[in-house]
């Protein structure tokens, strides 16, 4: 059988890995349009509670996160001058680049052929029996393909941008400050011992308001808005102790949840589709990379399980995996949805009332409770 992996991120690397190490036979090429060590973005994280599975399907991202990451319990809210602390929340985040480089020698190890700098049309692949198309949120395969999948998108209000710091958090870390502008709030945790990642967000208001709106978002990836990292590294400064905001492909976005009905199609080729060229959930609750391991588990596993029949193989793959993302998906929702009005309950609550109200917004209080006894008493 000969795959083409279209994208060689964590979950186009991980499914040339597991099914290369199930079926040697198979030979399987994945294509990657940017060089070997690009990477936009900083860090990547994970729950504990969500890895057996990966972990149990091969050992690369358990030695990434062992031996190159970072591991916390507590979450922090920084609000008002208080900084207020909830346990029981373990997770761990690593460097992508530095996971990206794990898992394509890991690819290689097991005899996949990893192809850098190589951009690829569906066109291009008909000599493969299946393309994967793992190649991200704007995935050029799925648009490519005259097969009804059912997609539908919807567009947050919120406005979020991606930097990096020098400044190292002790663990997941919420920061909320107030500038003549609006109320600006920080996703902060650390991926090494001397960066952090620090993602922005904020209402759309607020961004003009501040004048953040003059970058051109049309300009090729690569370029960041330095007028957005001067104004926010001025902004956090206290909180960063005079750190610096690192950039990379750093610009202002809005966040667009995408669910797929369908996520194969059989003509013109097979083609199946996996991670966030099918499906996204808000940054919020740290799901994306994961998802995308867990979809190449699945996709693995059912091709394995129907050697020669791939329609039946791609109805496994989707019966597998789908109910697991409609459930991160739909704790997102909530999530996203709070995240777009965080800026009235900074203003309405008191320190205490507004952690509560931000980690109870996609966990039941009982589950909370379980979690962080002292902290909900």
């Amino acid at each position: 059988m000969r795959i083409a992996v279209v994208g060689g991120g964590p979950g186009g690397l991980f499914f040339a890995t597991l099914i290369r190490r199930a079926d040697p036979s198979a030979e399987v090429v994945v294509l990657e349009r940017n060089r070997a060590d690009d990477t936009f973005g900083f860090g990547v994280v994970f729950s504990d509670r969500t890895l057996a599975g990966i972990h149990e399907a091969d050992p690369v991202l358990r030695r990434a996160l062992t031996e190159h990451g970072r591991h916390w319990d507590e979450i922090e809210v920084r609000l008002k001058g208080e900084r207020i602390r909830c346990g029981g929340n373990g997770m761990a985040a690593v460097v992508r680049r530095t996971l990206l480089a794990l898992m394509q020698a890991r690819a290689r190890d097991v005899g996949a052929d990893l192809r850098f700098s190589t951009e690829v049309a569906l066109d291009d692949l008909a000599g493969y029996d299946l393309v994967v198309a793992a190649d991200g949120a704007g995935s050029r395969i799925r648009e490519q393909l005259d097969a009804d999948l059912g997609v539908e998108v919807q567009t947050a209000t919120a406005k979020f941008v991606w930097f990096g710091t020098d400044y190292l958090f002790d663990g997941l870390t919420f920061v909320h400050e107030r500038s003549p502008d609006g109320v600006f709030a920080v996703h902060g945790y650390p991926i090494s011992d001397e960066v952090s990642t620090f993602i922005v967000e904020t209402d759309e208001a607020s961004w003009r308001r501040a004048g953040l709106d003059g970058f051109d978002v049309t300009r090729p990836p690569g370029d960041s808005d330095l007028v957005t990292r001067d104004y926010l590294e001025t902004l956090f400064a206290d909180q960063i102790d005079g750190k610096r905001l690192l950039v990379n492909n750093s610009r202002w976005g809005n966040f667009r949840t995408r669910r797929t009905r369908r996520w194969h199609a059989l003509e013109p080729r097979p083609v199946a589709l996996l991670g966030d060229a099918v499906h996204t959930a808000h940054f919020s609750v740290g799901s994306g990379t994961k998802m995308a391991m867990e979809d190449a588990v699945a996709l693995s596993a059912a091709l394995v399980a129907h050697p020669g029949d791939l329609p039946a193989a791609l109805a496994a793959y989707e019966a597998a995996a789908q109910p697991s993302v409609r459930r991160i998906q739909d704790s997102a929702r909530p999530s996203l949805a709070w995240w777009e009005h965080f800026g009235e309950y900074h203003d309405a609550f008191a320190p205490w009332q507004f952690a509560y109200h931000f980690l109870s917004r996609s966990i039941t209080d009982a589950r909370l409770a379980r979690r962080a006894p002292d902290f909900v008493a």
